[in-house]
């Protein structure tokens, strides 16, 4: 027998998320759009939504998604007809919209704390009544929060307060929605579209004070959360959780 005959053939790992099917509300970029990439690479099917259907056409393009809508995940109407239009099982929902609100909490009107304090927990609860009744046992919906909450400081606001509220709201959620699990994400900067337009001209100098500073040595990408996220889908064994994503910036 030759010694090639004699070597066992090596299987192929098999794509972790085959015949699944991921949902990204908030799909059309950055972080959204990188996790439906990485689901993508493990065999997902992915739905996307977005505000920009423009946006959203080209990252459909880009990973090649099964389908998408274009809506805001603030509009309870939109959102409630975009779940009841799509045909079931759906395996994983990923809620990546919304944006943190910062400023001095006193030049703050109400209307902005009540945003502020309430937009993530509103459209994780709307997006869970919606999709729960579809999902399958096991499956995930992650949650995008912040570790604003671990530290109070100038500027921030609101948003540690906020950010102070998902843990609990997950948690909780996750009780009521088993055996589908519930899970958050607690990002620190993310290198993103999103964080370039709040930093505008201050991005490069942020960005090389994380390189200095944070035990990793660089600046977290949207590729590190995605991969998290996928972690998160897959590993069935997580609900209630809540994990940081930071670098190790709130250590610093």
């Amino acid at each position: 027998m030759s010694a090639a005959a004699a070597t066992p053939a090596v299987a192929e790992p098999k794509p972790e998320l085959a015949g699944q099917t991921v949902v990204v509300i908030g799909g059309s970029g950055g972080i959204g759009l990188e996790t439906a990439r990485r689901a993508r690479t493990e065999g997902a099917e992915v739905i996307l939504t977005g505000r920009n259907r423009d946006r959203l056409s080209r990252a459909a393009d880009d990973v090649g998604a099964q389908k998408t809508a274009a809506f805001d995940a603030t509009d309870t109407a939109a959102l409630r007809r975009f779940f009841h239009d799509l045909p079931a099982p759906i395996d994983h929902v990923m809620v990546t919209a919304g944006r943190p609100i910062h400023g001095p909490l006193l030049e703050m009107h109400s209307a902005q704390v009540q945003e502020a304090l309430s937009g993530h927990i509103v459209i994780g609860l709307e997006v869970a009544r919606n999709a729960v009744g579809k999902m399958t046992p096991g499956g995930t919906l992650i949650i995008m929060g912040g570790t604003g909450g671990r530290r109070i400081g100038h500027g921030v606001g609101i948003a540690s307060a906020a950010s102070a509220a998902l843990p609990p709201f997950a948690a909780a959620l996750a009780l009521e929605v088993a055996p589908v699990r519930v899970n958050l994400i607690a990002a620190g900067f993310v290198d993103t579209p999103l964080s370039a337009s709040l930093l505008g001209d201050q991005l490069e100098e942020r960005r090389a004070e994380l390189r200095d500073t944070l035990p990793i040595g660089r600046v977290v990408t949207p590729a590190d959360v995605a991969a998290l996220a996928v972690h998160i889908m897959t590993t069935t064994a997580i609900t209630a959780a809540t994990y940081d994503i930071d670098g190790g910036q709130q250590f610093v």
